[in-house]
């Protein structure tokens, strides 16, 4: 369980890498981060799909044989269907799925207005990531107590999600106060969400389920971690590109170093 936490509380910390970024601003390109993005989205597809969701059949099988596929899809749905309300109630303008890759806008000579503006919208972005990273520290908690390697794998995946997600919480307070103290404060803060997610996440699964249907929590992981995909990293990717296909091969060189790193965990 520490070695769990550990790792979720890594991936949350990452969003200060993103902070950092934001102040300086010639140490990434964008279409590394496009790369970087479409690699996350490609290796949380895979393993969704090849790994944790036949694991949670499993489990579900040993006792409920006969509904095992029904609760394991079921609870994939309920998984996205989770993460598709939290996402359907953020305001679009603070939503990180739609600001990643926007922070590049000219902002001299702002008015005192608009800087007043500028860092409530960060203080907004900050919240509504803190929301955003619950279920994400959820995927990497559980991940990692079903098998270590796997949630290694999962950290990496979420902690480069992470990086333009603390760019988006950082830049605009950035702009705004010239403080880097500040920056850094409200991007820590919305990456310190993702391991108390995971904590307040696993103990009341756990209250609630019993220790035979871990493996429908397993299977509604494995849908947070698609919808996340599909919803944030891929468009995040795709706005970040600076031509066509750079999210397309960052996305399937994420799948085949996750489809190597399957094949090598069982020989």
């Amino acid at each position: 369980m520490l070695f769990a936490l550990i790792l979720t509380v890594l991936a949350g910390l990452s969003t200060l890498i993103g902070g950092f970024l934001a102040m300086h601003r010639a140490m990434v390109r964008r279409e590394v981060l496009a790369i970087a993005l479409g690699f996350a989205a490609g290796a949380m597809l895979l393993v969704s799909f090849v790994e944790m969701i036949p694991v949670a059949q499993e489990s579900i099988a040993a006792e409920y044989e006969g509904w095992a596929m029904a609760i394991t899809l079921g609870s994939f749905f309920a998984g996205m269907a989770i993460i598709g309300v939290i996402d359907r109630f953020l305001p679009r303008s603070v939503n990180p799925s739609k600001r990643e890759g926007l922070e590049n806008q000219p902002r001299d000579g702002l008015s005192k207005l608009e800087t007043k503006n500028l860092m409530r919208s960060g203080l907004l972005v900050a919240i509504a990531i803190g929301l955003h990273n619950f279920p994400e520290g959820l995927v990497t908690f559980v991940g990692a107590l079903q098998d270590p390697q796997l949630g290694v794998l999962l950290a990496v995946a979420i902690a480069i999600h992470n990086i333009p997600e603390g760019i988006a919480v950082a830049a605009p307070v950035y702009a705004a106060t010239h403080s880097r103290r500040q920056a850094f404060k409200y991007t820590a803060i919305s990456g310190f969400a993702e391991p108390l997610g995971a904590v307040l996440g696993y103990v009341l699964f756990a209250a609630i389920l019993p220790e035979s249907l871990i493996g429908a929590l397993f299977a509604g992981v494995a849908g947070m971690m698609v919808f996340i995909s599909i919803d944030e990293l891929l468009p995040a990717a795709r706005r970040y590109a600076t031509s066509d296909h750079q999210a397309v091969y960052g996305t399937i060189a994420g799948m085949a170093v996750m489809a190597l790193s399957l094949v090598l965990l069982y020989f």
